[in-house]
């Protein structure tokens, strides 16, 4: 039997407190219908004893202590799926905003998702093809991986995502049941069509799902946005067996609107005031990338967040550092002398590279060509604060050697530009070139036969 509720105790900002529930779970849905006949979607965050405090995501305005009727559904939140997802855009609820109808499910899930047993795992291999040399051949997204992206306030983030979805391919036969999940929490409405205008102009919407949250949208929305994303995710690449790249951005954003629940609810802060918990509420969010037995498809994620004052030591980029495996950093000093995209590579790895790479992934000589441009720039960074304290004029050979590669490597590996797309070959062609105007001396991380076989300083012409 089905008990409404007339009437709350309290309204709190985006929560509302019900005295003298029954049977009321945790994380449960309920409808509340105001006395004018419109209904809000809520959910429990909190139980004690006979009270219930519900979070409201349409926001508590307009809302009576008197006349509001609620009643609970028995459920968690959950999220109608279908391969006819793909196309599709959608508010960060899950409801579709493109005019086209509502999706006609196959079934629905609890987008908090289901346990994982950590055994199912399997350990990822093989890469996903970016197009993009700084990340393709030093810092290389491997199937089944999450590596964020730190960015800066201003900094090209939204371009390098649009460019990663138009371009990204999976590099192997498997390449046609790959497909894109792209979550936006916080934007504004100029980079929603932004994104929108892109994917339907390159012609690539068709493969991606995309779920929307503005900045005016009510900030419960933007928490539950990236579990949206992920629940499609998952049922996409676990039931249909595709290869899906999660792209959710900005993480920063989920975690302010984390944050001010958190106040509303009273809760303790922690660092910077984010909740106590905000590590496990991450990690819930991050771990939920893998590939499982029994599944030819695999999730694959690049979560986005731009660091308050681009310190990189703020509780959000630093929590995400310890989950994920590895960092793309964007260098805004990069950005200002025009090159795009300003990957800064000393700070940036990916912890699963190696095993995705080399024979029988990307080509024999990845892992030693990456190890010897990550070992040459290193030294350009010394060259240039030698440089910056006696004069470039008194430098060894040498050293003028790696201040030349260090200009040529910036202007032509790092920067490529929006609509250059590289192959893996390329990228790597390209980067042995580069290697090929130190002296062969200097190239102390690859051995007597690749060097015989890659080193031509006579073909390095820039």
């Amino acid at each position: 039997m089905n008990i409404k509720y007339i009437g709350l105790s309290e309204i709190n900002g985006p929560l509302v407190v019900l005295d003298k529930c029954k049977n009321v779970s945790y994380d449960e849905i309920a409808d509340i219908e105001l006395d004018n006949g419109t209904h809000r979607l809520a959910r429990v965050v909190e139980v004690y004893e006979d009270k219930a405090v519900l979070q409201v995501f349409e926001g508590t305005k307009g809302l009576s202590l008197k006349n509001t009727t609620t009643s609970f559904e028995g459920r968690p939140m959950e999220l109608p799926l279908s391969g006819e997802m793909l196309g599709r855009i959608f508010n960060g609820a899950g409801k579709p905003i493109d005019g086209l109808g509502e999706i006609v499910a196959e079934e629905s899930r609890d987008i908090n998702g289901s346990p994982l047993n950590p055994v199912s795992r399997v350990y990822p291999r093989n890469y996903i093809n970016t197009g993009i040399s700084s990340i393709d051949a030093l810092m290389t997204l491997i199937r089944g991986q999450k590596l964020p992206i730190f960015s800066g306030s201003g900094l090209s983030h939204n371009k390098l995502a649009v460019q990663i979805v138009r371009q990204a391919k999976i590099a192997d036969e498997a390449g046609q049941d790959f497909a894109v999940v792209f979550g936006a929490m916080g934007v504004t409405n100029d980079v929603a069509d932004y994104f929108r205008r892109s994917f339907e102009e390159t012609g690539v919407l068709q493969r991606v799902a995309m779920f929307l949250n503005l900045s005016n949208d009510p900030i419960i929305e933007r928490i539950l946005t990236p579990k949206c994303a992920l629940t499609c995710a998952e049922y996409l690449a676990f039931e249909k067996n595709m290869h899906i790249l999660v792209i959710l951005t900005d993480m920063t954003s989920y975690a302010e609107a984390l944050r001010e629940f958190s106040s509303s609810k009273g809760e303790i802060p922690g660092r910077k005031g984010y909740p106590g918990y905000l590590y496990s509420d991450l990690a819930a969010i991050y771990e939920r990338a893998g590939i499982v037995k029994g599944s030819s498809g695999s999730v694959t994620q690049i979560p986005i967040l731009t660091m308050p004052n681009d310190d990189i030591t703020h509780p959000v980029p630093d929590l995400t550092g310890y989950i994920t495996e590895g960092q793309i950093v964007l260098d805004r000093n990069l950005d200002a002398t025009g090159i795009y995209p300003g990957v800064a590579i000393l700070p940036s790895l990916s912890r699963l590279m190696k095993d995705g790479i080399g024979e029988g992934y990307t080509r024999e000589d990845h892992q030693m060509c990456a190890n010897q441009l990550f070992a040459a720039y290193a030294k350009v960074q010394d060259a240039r604060s030698l440089a910056s304290v006696i004069g470039e004029e008194e430098l060894t050979d040498t050293d003028k050697a790696y201040l030349k590669f260090g200009n040529l490597f910036e202007e032509h590996f790092i920067n490529q530009g929006f609509e250059t797309n590289r192959s893996i070959e390329e990228t790597l062609d390209l980067g042995w070139a580069l290697l090929s105007t130190l002296p062969k001396s200097e190239l102390d991380r690859v051995d007597d036969e690749h060097l015989e076989k890659f080193y031509k300083p006579e073909e390095a012409t820039f």
